[in-house]
């Protein structure tokens, strides 16, 4: 919000329709600035509030950028080609346009994009030319590693703040742009070396006035803590676990291996503290996180990671794969799993567990379960379904389960995404058919453990029991945990403590002794 001016999106529940509004808190004026199936979302606004810039997107990467004008109320098209223009299969160049800023006097928009940068970079968009972007060179970069541009933020004239997230960990520069030589230049490193490092970067803030950046930061081991960075760091909470060691937390190692076809799968491996004493190959625990264009990262302030933690301190290792599709390592990374749920990601996580992990003397194999929640629960079920030798139990947290009523029960809003990166129920129904987990679910062996939120807007709760009813009409173990008062994730204190409780002790009685 600024001068009394916010821009906000909505949606319908019974319409398809993403809409974007702009409104007037002195007159509680509301303009409608645009409506699309596709999705519609301010992605710019100059300082005077007279242009706008929106974006449209149709899947991961595929963009279109337009500009608003508060003069004539009316939009066009500045980059990118609108999907109802192109012609059947025809195949545009993916732009991946994101955070973009309005330069000085209103000459053009500094973005984000993937035109000249697989791992995304600087693009330039004069508004005198429209279709046409330019790279930024951007100079300075101290980190190393694997990884990609994540953000950009306007802090005062032509300084920004660039923030990147290399193998998982979040690094943010100060830099120096210049619009007549296209170049950004990064002065210092504000996160990402000395005390704020090897972890996530929950929140930056810029004070203009005492050109201050305050950070809220976290790692695998220590919860979010406040600083500020100036001259100096500054460091204003110490919060702790209270009643655990930080020596027996698990920091988590690189366990980044190469997949059946030579594609670089990045992953992480928590083993229990030495500390703890445990003797001998631990129990496997295997995590898939959700999205699928999502990443599993050092971030104790997410759900996983407290999650993880409670798992080796009661001598469990967790594995964490970032597998194909993941965000985090650029876009044809994160592309690989359009239109293919079920396929060559599912393959990364078997060669995973019987070519990289079965080699692993740390680990044991034969007690091994997988979990993974909402996409991650997918892929549980479709792990536990498709390769029952391979696992002692699984727990499926709110997973789609047939692909066809998932897509059905999805808000209106969403369904022309999944159309697009998922399948059509009818133009794609034998792909839908072969990649639900519901096809193979007679297959399955191993006890499961299925968690559901009863107010889950996404994957609703009636999927999650159709999975119950199925292996229990099968006679398969099954055990079902509904959370009254959740939706799409375990967010509540309680509810976490029982969740977490209910996950280790499920893992405790079925990984005792190895898969049958």
């Amino acid at each position: 919000m600024a001068r009394g001016v916010v821009y906000f999106n909505a949606d319908a529940l019974g319409s398809p329709l993403n809409e974007a509004y702009r409104a007037d808190l002195k007159t509680s004026a509301v303009t409608k600035l645009a409506e699309d199936v596709h999705g519609c979302y301010v992605t710019a606004v100059n300082a005077s509030h007279t242009l706008v810039a929106l974006g449209k997107g149709y899947t991961s990467g595929d963009n279109v950028l337009e500009l608003w004008r508060k003069r004539t109320g009316k939009r066009e098209v500045l980059f990118g080609k609108p999907i109802e223009e192109r012609a059947v299969g025809e195949v545009v160049p993916l732009n991946s346009i994101g955070a973009a800023f309005f330069t000085e006097g209103d000459r053009g928009l500094l973005l984000t994009t993937s035109l000249f940068e697989d791992a995304y970079g600087l693009g330039y968009l004069d508004l005198k030319k429209k279709g046409e972007i330019k790279a930024v060179t951007i100079s300075g970069v101290q980190h190393t590693g694997m990884g990609e541009l994540t953000g950009l933020e306007h802090l005062q004239g032509n300084t920004y703040s660039l923030h990147y997230n290399i193998d998982g960990c979040s690094w943010l520069y100060e830099g120096v742009f210049s619009e007549s030589k296209l170049t950004m230049k990064l002065t210092r490193v504000i996160a990402g070396m000395g005390e704020i490092a090897n972890g996530v970067l929950q929140h930056p803030s810029y004070h203009v006035a005492s050109k201050t950046h305050l950070i809220s930061f976290c790692t695998a081991t220590t919860p979010t803590q406040i600083y500020s960075v100036n001259t100096k760091i500054k460091q204003y909470t110490r919060e702790k676990l209270l009643g655990v060691s930080a020596d027996v937390l698990a920091a988590g190692e690189d366990a980044s291996f190469t997949s059946h076809d030579g594609l670089r799968i990045s992953a992480r491996l928590y083993l229990p503290a030495a500390s703890l004493k445990f003797k001998g190959p631990r129990p496997l625990v295997y995590y898939v996180h959700g999205g699928p264009q999502s990443q599993e990262r050092p971030d104790f302030a997410w759900f996983s990671m407290p999650l993880i933690q409670f798992l080796t301190l009661n001598g469990f290792a967790v594995f964490v794969p970032n597998a194909r599709g993941s965000s985090g390592y650029g876009l044809s990374y994160m592309k690989h799993v359009d239109r293919d749920w079920g396929g060559q990601d599912r393959l990364d996580h078997v060669h995973a567990m019987t070519k990289v992990l079965a080699k692993d003397k740390r680990v044991d194999v034969s007690r091994a379960a997988v979990i993974g929640r909402s996409y991650g629960g997918y892929m549980t079920l479709t792990l536990a379904a498709r390769h029952p030798e391979l696992w002692a139990a699984a727990v499926d947290m709110f997973g789609p389960y047939d692909l066809f009523t998932f897509i059905d029960r999805l808000p209106e809003t969403w369904k022309t995404y999944f159309y697009l990166s998922v399948g059509h129920p009818e133009k794609d129904r034998d792909l839908l058919i072969e990649r639900s987990p519901r096809t193979h679910i007679g297959n399955v062996r191993c006890p499961m453990l299925i968690i559901q939120g009863q107010n889950d807007p996404r994957v609703t709760e009636r999927e999650s029991r159709d999975v119950v009813e199925q292996l229990q009409a099968k006679g398969k173990p099954v055990e079902y945990l509904v959370f009254e008062d959740e939706g799409h994730d375990v967010l509540k204190f309680g509810n976490k403590v029982r969740c977490y409780n209910a996950i280790t002790a499920f893992f405790e009685r079925h990984l005792a002794r190895p898969i049958a």
